[in-house]
């Protein structure tokens, strides 16, 4: 009787982990980026100290986790040359990783700040989102970087 009893619990723990394992790996809806700004093709000011304008949103169907703003060059997209080797001027690289939580999350920040010696030219930007079962998306927009760039000035921002 007791072994009867042993082993019918030993089935419902056993049946009870697989059910609970199943049902936590089977998100596998990959979050949705809604980027705001920077637009495609956007002129981004070298040197301003406001920052770069970044809006976006954020969604998935059950639980946010965080998200990824990425900003590497794209010197070899376009047909001229551009100055390498200059002492004066670096090559801007941007990475820097963000939580989130909740289904959805609207973010706006001016975190990114594009130094005074970043080499003018054109980069992508990319944004990844990772949901809290591992699920990633991602997006990315060829932008510009320059002197004669516009600075961006909200009312509604802090």
């Amino acid at each position: 009787m007791n072994t009867i009893k042993f082993s019918t619990i030993c089935l419902t723990a056993i049946f009870f982990l697989a059910f609970t394992s199943c049902k936590e790996d089977s998100d596998t809806t990959k979050p949705v980026i809604e980027l705001v700004e920077p637009e495609e093709d956007d002129v981004l000011l070298i040197g301003s100290e406001n920052g770069v304008h970044f809006d976006a949103e954020f969604s998935d169907n059950e639980m946010l986790a965080s998200y990824k703003v990425e900003i590497h060059q794209n010197f070899d997209n376009h047909t001229h040359a551009v100055t390498r080797g200059d002492a004066e001027t670096v090559d801007f690289v941007f990475e820097k990783t963000w939580t989130i939580t909740g289904k959805n999350a609207s973010v706006h920040h001016h975190e990114i700040i594009i130094p005074e010696n970043a080499t003018p030219g054109h980069y992508h930007l990319m944004v990844y989102c990772t949901d809290a079962a591992g699920n990633e998306s991602h997006i990315a927009v060829d932008i510009e970087l320059s002197h004669e760039g516009e600075e961006h000035d909200h009312e509604d921002e802090d």
